[in-house]
């Protein structure tokens, strides 16, 4: 009897070791998931030590009051972290979060660079296209060219002309389109000197550019040509350089609209939001609204904007702001404009 307990005492202890070891190894063994949980919020009508958040020079600016415009967040796990089991399942538990499989948020083969610099390139352009709408909706002058999109380091282009360059003339030949460019080169030959007319910071410059042989024997100036915007007002961007991706586009074109038209849209409302915006206003869906949702809602806000899109994915959520879809930055000043002037949600949409 004496030798059964001491063999139930050893078998316990093992026991109890084996599984603390188990245990240890299921905090630690990383599983091939991300979590996307609240992120900050930054009102982007506020300032910093450099000056506004987002600050329009070149056009009358009036105040914006004390109201707050408030850019959304989601915190993700990093490229280079890991989450473990436990974590993966609070995050999916949690109405505020969410668990994603690694390989939807980060494909195989991309570094931390690699994710940064895709980031950091859809805000740019994020920036970029609220501008553009912004402007256009409060009737800015905004003129479309063909701009230099990117120069081909090997090509013949490189180092004379720039991405950003937009293009006025080729050969003298006054260009309104990324065709008419593509056209005009597409008609000389392999060795020819072409003329490029370019507005490059605000000033006129003419670019010589030797055409190079490319494939099938055609000309190329070694350039790939897209769409840019002309206009008179600048739009300087303070926002911490560690936010970036494309969703900020929405609140940003607010931000501009509401600094250079009056009345102030946003009366003393604390308005919140999320949405991708091209150059014409339309707006697109994005990805974790649940989670900008919870942060928008703890930082006080009473109104969120998104994406009509993005209605389906909070039909379930529990919420005290009023949750307004847009699909347009004219929808949504529409829905600001009449929360402003009239105090009330009656014509304003909403999800659900």
């Amino acid at each position: 009897m004496r030798g059964l307990r001491v063999s139930r005492n050893v078998v316990a202890i093992v026991s109890s070791i084996v599984f603390v070891i188990l245990a240890a190894l299921l905090v630690v063994t990383p599983v091939p998931f991300v979590t996307w949980r609240p992120g900050t919020t930054v009102n982007v009508l506020g300032s910093t030590g450099d000056g506004p958040l987002v600050e329009v020079k070149g056009v009358q600016n009036y105040p914006t009051g004390a109201s707050s415009l408030l850019m959304t967040t989601v915190s993700t796990t990093r490229v280079d972290a890991n989450v473990s089991l436990p974590e993966a399942l609070l995050a999916h538990l949690n109405p505020h979060s969410d668990t994603l499989p690694r390989d939807v948020v980060y494909p195989v083969g991309l570094s931390d660079q690699d994710v940064r610099e895709e980031a950091v390139a859809a805000m740019d352009t994020s920036r970029s296209n609220a501008t553009v709408a912004a402007l256009g909706a409060a009737g800015q002058s905004v003129k479309e060219m063909p701009m230099v999109e990117s120069v081909v380091l090997s090509g013949p282009a490189n180092d004379l002309l720039r991405p950003g360059d937009l293009i006025e003339e080729v050969d003298g030949k006054a260009v309104k389109s990324r065709e008419e460019v593509v056209d005009l080169i597409a008609q000389r030959s392999v060795g020819d000197v072409v003329g490029f007319k370019v507005l490059r910071d605000k000033a006129s410059e003419l670019v010589l550019v030797k055409l190079e042989e490319g494939s099938g024997s055609t000309p190329v100036a070694g350039i790939n040509v897209g769409t840019g915007f002309n206009y008179a007002p600048e739009v300087i961007y303070r926002v911490d350089s560690t936010v970036v991706g494309p969703s900020a586009g929405l609140v940003f074109s607010l931000a501009i609209y509401d600094k250079i038209t009056e009345p102030n849209l946003l009366g003393d409302e604390i308005v919140a939001g999320t949405g991708a915006v091209d150059s014409a206003g339309k707006v697109g869906a994005i990805g974790g609204v649940r989670e900008k949702i919870a942060g928008a809602e703890e930082a006080g806000a009473s109104v969120f904007l998104l994406p009509t899109a993005n209605c389906v994915d909070v039909g379930d959520l529990t919420t005290t702001m009023r949750l307004v879809p847009v699909s347009t930055l004219k929808d949504a000043i529409r829905a600001l404009q009449k929360i402003n002037e009239g105090k009330t949600y009656a014509e304003v949409p909403t999800c659900g």
